[in-house]
């Protein structure tokens, strides 16, 4: 089967024929590129946006667990204390598109690291709900700018045959940046207004990316098609940010071909997302993968992990932390095997695999709920569960003599007993059969972050950042970010609720079966964008032949 909309056209060799180019040409230019220590210093400082992606989303796991105690928040609260930062990554996805082809990637990229540092302090400070929810806010706003931006910009410096592993280099330095936030979670659970700690560490990378700024040139692309200045002065500059990424001298024919791609969709408007067929098309897909990789409820995952480890029965807090930064330990480690291999095994067959174990791991990961929690939804009392694990899971409720009853009736083992407590029963808040089914839960858990990590986890922002032609791409960009963030925040708002209105099993098999739709969307829509560069794939003019197999540019977009 064969991506839905794409033309399949003539083969590398055919086209490379027509241009003038023999294969072997080509690939002695590869051959002599190679990715220079310019380029990583480029890339790993604008990548501090991702870590600052990763640790603000990442923190609020192991946070949330003592504002909860120490605000008394309802479990509504919660979910917009947690849903506020993907809230503000909506508007901020948005912004980042018109404002990155107006003003530059690079003062976007500013922006986001002063919306950082803004947001950091905010959380830190806050004395109640109202300005900590604000915060959040506006931390989210900078998410959203950082999570379309940066990997917008990278593609643009990096050269061709290492524009995956540079574009997934900041995916690194999200799950980095989630590690980070659990290992931060962990040492500070025990110490006084340690979430405040947690929230201030915040401010620190947005400072060295200040301090860093001035190092990092604009994109040759923007420069080429940017108003301010001479043509002659644009060139120039972009000429010799090409030099410096690509260390290939000549760099001219990659000039010529950026400055006529950029001359095909001079003038280009949202409209044309909509109205032109092959950019409706592409639209579509990046739009379709974004939705797909917040659906499958990976970042309940992350934002809720400590809350779902202790649903699953480890009900200390510190270890519930502690395994979060397994969970957050393998999704880095698989982040790095993805860079080595998105572009050698190609984007769609990587995601093709990957997507296939995530929807088997949601599969696993609800059995292990159901056997640990049964397949009865929230009860309004405690009298009403029958099985202890969905008892204990219930903040409410505690087991004692085979029932479930409330926690005030009972007396726990770290309860201490008084005269009017002698009459109590013992309660617990764990079960005979947790043991088995927690570490089940564990492992399906990890198998669903490894595969994530792989496929879904990366690619839809790489292939976001490749599909589209220069004039589009930040406009592009923006629109299919915020549909990633509005996914993100319809997952994040509705875990808990889903939970418990139909169980914690049926919420990961309904997320289990979002996964098999979006691995027929792979398998039908999504073109292979490896070992091309932008201007082959954001061409305006592609050709249809009786077999789509790939999408190509039409021979005259370079």
């Amino acid at each position: 089967m064969v991506p839905f909309g794409y033309a399949s056209g003539d083969s590398e060799d055919s086209r490379d024929k027509h241009n003038g180019r023999g294969k072997d040409e080509d690939e002695d230019d590869e051959a002599s590129e190679h990715i220079s220590w310019y380029v990583l210093f480029v890339a790993s400082l604008s990548a501090i946006g991702g870590f600052l992606f990763g640790y603000d989303t990442g923190i609020i796991s192991g946070a949330m667990l003592f504002i909860q105690e120490e605000f008394a928040l309802d479990t509504l609260q919660v979910e917009f204390v947690v849903g506020a930062t993907t809230l503000g990554a909506i508007f901020g996805g948005l912004g980042a598109g018109f404002l990155s082809d107006r003003l530059g990637r690079r003062p976007v990229t500013l922006l986001s690291s002063i919306v950082f540092l803004a947001g950091a302090l905010m959380m830190a400070l806050a004395p109640g709900y109202g300005l900590l929810l604000t915060g959040r806010l506006v931390v989210g706003f900078g998410v959203g700018l950082a999570s379309m931006v940066v990997p917008t910009y990278i593609s643009e410096v990096s050269p061709k045959q290492y524009r995956g592993q540079l574009v997934t280099m900041n995916v690194l330095m999200i799950t980095g940046g989630q590690l980070i936030a659990y290992c931060m979670s962990a040492a500070l659970s025990n110490a006084d207004h340690g979430w405040r700690i947690m929230f201030g560490l915040a401010a620190v990378p947005p400072i060295i990316q200040l301090i860093g700024m001035p190092f990092l040139p604009e994109s040759p692309r923007y420069l080429l098609r940017r108003r301010r200045g001479t043509p002659s002065e644009n060139r120039a500059a972009a000429r010799r940010v090409l030099y410096r990424t690509t260390a290939v001298d000549p760099v001219d024919r990659e000039l010529l071909a950026i400055e006529h791609a950029a001359e095909q969709t001079a003038g280009a408007t949202y409209a044309d997302l909509l109205l032109d067929p092959h950019h409706r098309r592409s639209l579509m897909v990046a739009c379709g993968l974004q939705a797909f990789q917040q659906l499958s409820g990976f970042n309940t995952a992350m934002y809720y992990a400590a809350s779902i480890l202790r649903m699953s029965g480890f009900r200390d807090k510190q270890s519930a932390v502690g395994f979060s930064i397994l969970v957050a330990g393998t999704n880095m480690l698989m982040t790095i095997v993805a860079i080595r291999y998105v572009d050698r095994v190609g984007r769609r067959r990587i995601l093709l695999y990957t997507v296939a174990v995530t929807a088997l791991a949601l599969l696993l990961l609800g059995l292990a709920f159901a056997f640990l929690l049964g397949m009865q939804p929230y009860q309004a009392d405690c009298y009403s569960y029958a099985r202890c694990g969905a008892c204990v899971a219930d903040d409410r409720c505690a087991y004692a003599q085979d029932r479930c009853l409330p926690r005030n009736r009972v007396l726990l083992p770290d309860t201490a007993a008084g005269p009017l407590d002698s009459t109590l029963p013992q309660g617990s808040l764990q079960c005979a059969e947790a043991e088995v089914g927690s570490w089940l839960a564990l492992a399906a858990l990890l198998l669903y972050v490894a595969a994530y990590a792989l496929g879904l986890g990366n690619v839809p922002w790489l292939i976001q950042s490749e599909l589209f032609p220069l004039a589009l791409r930040g406009r592009a960009g923006g629109l299919a970010t915020s549909v990633n963030w509005v996914c993100n925040l319809a997952v994040a708002v509705s875990f808990l609720s889903l939970t418990h209105a139909i169980t914690a099993a049926g919420t990961f098999w309904l997320y289990g079966g979002i996964v098999l739709v979006a691995w027929w969307f792979v398998w039908r829509c999504v073109p292979e964008t490896a070992g091309r560069t932008l201007e082959e794939l954001g061409g305006r003019h592609h050709r249809r032949s009786r077999r789509p197999t790939q999408m190509v540019a039409d021979e005259n977009a370079v």
